[in-house]
């Protein structure tokens, strides 16, 4: 991932147009066009025949006057390799091409020219972009856009000048407008990085087809999600998933469940349609603050008000029931005929100070947003009523959405609220969809705050499962056996049944059946019949011997006719498992092809295609993200337990989950899971069948898992101070204890590390102090066990956060006040320095205040250079090389 030299495609000084024409309906021209006049740096054309273009032309790249930072490329296919090669030694360092056709060979030409400069390429077959701020608009779309702090990019061509006619049309501006055409160097994990931080960019819309690197792309994505709202709309929501599988959950690779769950684990927020995309970007720019789950609707029109009941209860919407003392006070300043419901319906002759007393009693109920309709009348100008509204709708944080209905009557009423910063919908459908956007996106800001261990510390007997896998692998066989299935799980810690393998003779059955007592369940034993019911190969509740006999007779008869070349290894036999108000459940994992291994869950038995009810997640997991992908299935409403049937055991459900998740981190060889049914009630989970799939490629493990889990391997126990400490990557979990750390640091000690002091920090802050991406920084803590026994202190933390490009992270330490001087400080500087090393990070460089004698006398013996500051002489600037260096030891 890298953004180097990005600041040279989007704020470039200096432009040149190779190709640039006065041929009417070129490309060439058509770019130069769009550029001369607008963009506010300096300009140049390249083309042999020196065209009169009103800027400076010259033949060649290196009659150019100065270095460009930013070359567009409008030239045939061929010359793209040689003049990248030309335009990097001439100190250029971005190029858009717009050239369309370039084959493989020409491309990897292209970015083998470019690599020597580091030049980067946006493209080849692109429109270009605008950046609107700068008047650059280095792109052939037919419109500019306007500024605006919405940044939007697009694999589509097409779809970007139809974008940016649609924008254009409702006054929508733009900080970016982007199209990464073949995304042969810049990608959509470059523009995250890079927009992530820009300040001019409130929001992030993508139009999406393919996405490459998904660990890259999932770690830009987390990074920019945790700063600003990323929404996007990706394409081909096709049936790749629906293809034939062995197993069911087999059939989810590569499937469009699978994107959603990468999604909605990186904090971002998906839509189905470009208007949706819009919809989204205007709530979350301006209403993202607010956290409210139910909605109240105040409107002067009834219809408007059923309207916007209606979408609610279509996608899920919760309508705040009104308080009996709301109503009484209600009563008290609206017409008696008022609706008395939420809906609140003040009745289509109200008067401004109608919706004013109203808007502030329904102001009190902080936990619900207010969806403020209002239909133009004669009694009233709507901009009147605006007017009066806005000090209360404007409030923060955000509690009010407008939705003015109609257009020229209501056109200054609206535009006084987007004024104002209040979202403006033009239908009160639009407005609850959107609402319902904002629910959907907090849900999913709540799974990127969480980074959960892999494993997760469960009971898993690994040297027995890796002697199980590699004894299959080795007898040349793919798939387990029932036996072996259940083996393995029980291994993981998931309860199974007990199974008794017998030939395919009706009396061994008998005779094992007699052994287990009745009733029991009876499946035919074959490695080429993996959905044994599809061949008549289950029989369940069988209560004698003669009913085993004969159900073992009847199985072999039938399993001949249907795969008469099937191989027999015999019968498994195992109890019947009756449990009144239990539930059949499915769990499972595959690999997906691009994200790596993937954790269903949903409702199970024979039925479990037919039903569809399942939701799919990417680990690893904890159980806040067990949960959360249990509750994205409708069997989750069944679980919670109805009249007379308990709810069932949650944790049993959770536990089965991180198993799961934990043998796909340690057993790379998996490659198909699935435990159907699970059957579980109020005392547990038992797994009833599993079928497994082992794969010598070994496409599993954590190391290709989308998203990097808690590095385990990274903790080590040392000797310090007469005792023993721990040094540890930071946890999610670790925050109640980071609070209690920092509060055990004074003041004085804070301003030093920080340059200002403290007296509160807040959970949100806490929360990205202790819930970090592993793969963009780290963070160490030393602990040791409390003094009373319970639990754990942390002593000391220290931090590096990597630039995108791994080129330099930027450390910070900070030891507990009563701590200092006993050398901690130096043992957590040595594991940052050995564990970015290892990373391949360039150097390490920090700012330390002149004042702050002690870290300054630290970083030296550490090896570090300390210079002044360029800009303020109370600052100096550290830094150690690492790469090439001796080890801090």
């Amino acid at each position: 991932m890298t953004i180097r030299n990005l600041d040279a495609l989007f704020q470039p000084r200096r432009v040149v147009v190779v190709g640039a024409s006065d041929r009417p309906g070129s490309v060439g021209a058509t770019v130069w066009r769009n550029l001369h006049g607008t963009f506010q740096g300096e300009l140049f054309a390249v083309n042999p025949r020196r065209p009169a273009l009103g800027a400076p032309v010259v033949a060649t790249v290196e009659e150019l006057p100065a270095p460009p930072d930013l070359a567009v490329i409008c030239t045939p296919p061929a010359t793209v390799p040689e003049l990248i090669g030309r335009l990097g030694a001439r100190g250029c360092r971005a190029a858009v091409v717009i050239t369309a056709g370039l084959d493989a060979g020409l491309k990897q030409a292209m970015l083998q020219a470019a690599r020597p400069h580091t030049l980067r390429i946006l493209g080849p077959n692109c429109i270009g972009m605008l950046v609107p701020h700068l008047g650059l608009n280095a792109s052939f779309a037919h419109a500019s856009a306007a500024p605006g702090n919405i940044a939007f990019v697009s694999q589509s061509g097409a779809l970007v000048t139809a974008v940016l006619d649609w924008a254009n049309d409702r006054g929508i501006g733009f900080s970016h407008f982007v199209s990464l055409g073949e995304h042969a160097d810049v990608d959509f994990g470059d523009m995250l990085d890079y927009l992530g931080s820009d300040a001019r960019t409130r929001a992030i819309l993508m139009y999406v087809e393919s996405v490459t690197a998904p660990r890259k792309f999932m770690s830009a994505a987390r990074a920019a999600a945790r700063n600003k709202p990323v929404v996007l709309v990706k394409a081909g929501r096709s049936a790749q998933g629906a293809r034939a599988a062995c197993s069911h959950t087999g059939a989810l690779a590569g499937s469009d469940e699978v994107f959603d769950a990468a999604i909605s684990r990186a904090g971002m927020l998906r839509v189905h349609t470009l208007h949706q995309l819009f919809l989204a970007a205007e709530i979350l720019a301006r209403f993202r603050d607010n956290r409210s789950e139910r909605l109240l609707v105040l409107t002067n029109g009834g219809g408007a008000g059923v309207m916007a009941a209606d979408a609610a209860a279509h996608m899920g919407v919760e309508l705040a029931t009104l308080h009996e003392t709301t109503v009484r006070r209600l009563d008290e300043v609206l017409p008696g005929n008022w609706s008395r419901a939420n809906p609140v319906d003040i009745i289509g002759d109200a008067p401004a100070q109608r919706y004013v007393e109203a808007l502030r009693i329904l102001r009190e109920d902080r936990d619900s947003a207010i969806l403020f309709v209002q239909a133009p009348t004669a009694i009233v100008p709507s901009d009147e009523i605006a007017q009066a509204l806005l000090p209360m709708a404007a409030e923060r944080p955000p509690r009010v959405l407008g939705c003015w209905l109609g257009s020229g009557a209501v056109a200054a009423a609206r535009q006084r609220f987007r004024a104002a910063g209040i979202p403006d919908f033009a239908t009160p459908e639009e407005a609850v969809r959107a609402f319902s956007f904002l629910r959907q996106y907090h849900r999913h800001q709540a799974e990127l705050l969480e980074t959960p261990p892999a494993p997760p510390g469960i009971g898993l007997d690994l040297p027995a499962i890796q002697a199980l896998v590699q004894r299959v692998l080795a007898e040349g066989r793919e798939w387990l056996s029932e036996p072996e299935a259940k083996q393995l799980l029980a291994l993981a810690g998931i309860p199974v049944t007990p199974v008794r393998c017998v030939p395919p003779e009706p009396e061994a059955a008998a005779a094992a059946a007699e052994a287990l007592g009745y009733p029991v369940v009876l499946k035919i034993l074959s490695p080429d019949i993996t959905h044994k019911s599809d061949v008549g190969g289950v029989r369940l509740n069988l209560h004698d011997a003669a009913e085993v006999r004969s159900a073992a007779s009847a199985m072999l008869q039938c399993v001949a006719q249907r795969r008469p070349g099937a191989r027999l290894e015999g019968f498994a036999v195992q109890p019947m498992v009756q449990r009144r108000h239990a539930h059949e459940l499915i769990v499972g994992a595959t690999i997906d092809p691009l994200f790596g291994p993937v954790i269903l869950f949903g409702a199970g038995g024979t039925a479990v295609e037919v039903l569809g009810d399942r939701a799919v997640a990417l680990p690893p997991l904890n159980v806040a993200l067990a949960e959360a992908l249990i509750e994205r299935t409708r069997v989750a409403r069944l679980l919670r337990g109805w009249r007379d049937v308990p709810p069932a055991h949650r944790p049993s459900i959770h536990a089965a989950l991180l198993a799961v998740a934990q043998l796909l981190a340690d057993v790379p060889e998996i490659a198909e899971l699935d435990i159907n049914p699970l059957v579980v009630d109020a005392q547990g989970a038992v797994a009833l069948d599993a079928r497994v799939r082992v794969s010598a490629h070994r496409p599993g493990g954590a190391a290709h898992f989308a998203i990097r889990p808690y590095p385990q391997e990274l903790i080590e126990v040392l000797p310090w101070d007469g005792g023993v400490i721990t040094l540890r990557p930071i946890r999610p979990e670790d925050e109640a204890q980071h609070l209690a750390f920092l509060e055990r640091v004074d003041p004085e000690d804070i301003r030093l590390r920080i340059f200002y002091s403290r007296r509160s920090i807040e959970h949100s802050e806490l929360a990205r102090l202790t819930q970090i991406d592993y793969d963009r920084e780290m963070a160490f803590i030393a602990t040791r066990p409390r003094p009373d026994g319970d639990g754990e202190e942390t002593l000391g933390v220290v931090r590096g956060i990597c630039d995108p490009d791994n080129d330099s992270a930027e450390y910070g330490i900070l030891v507990r006040s009563d701590l200092k001087g006993r050398g901690l400080g130096r043992i957590l500087m040595d594991k940052l320095i050995r564990y970015l090393r290892a990373h391949g990070t360039r150097r390490i460089v920090g700012q330390v205040l002149r004042e702050n004698a002690g870290m300054l006398a630290l970083v030296a013996r550490l090896g570090f250079a300390i210079r002044p500051h360029p800009d303020d002489p109370d600052l100096r600037v550290v830094e150690l090389p690492l790469q090439g260096q001796p080890p801090t030891r």
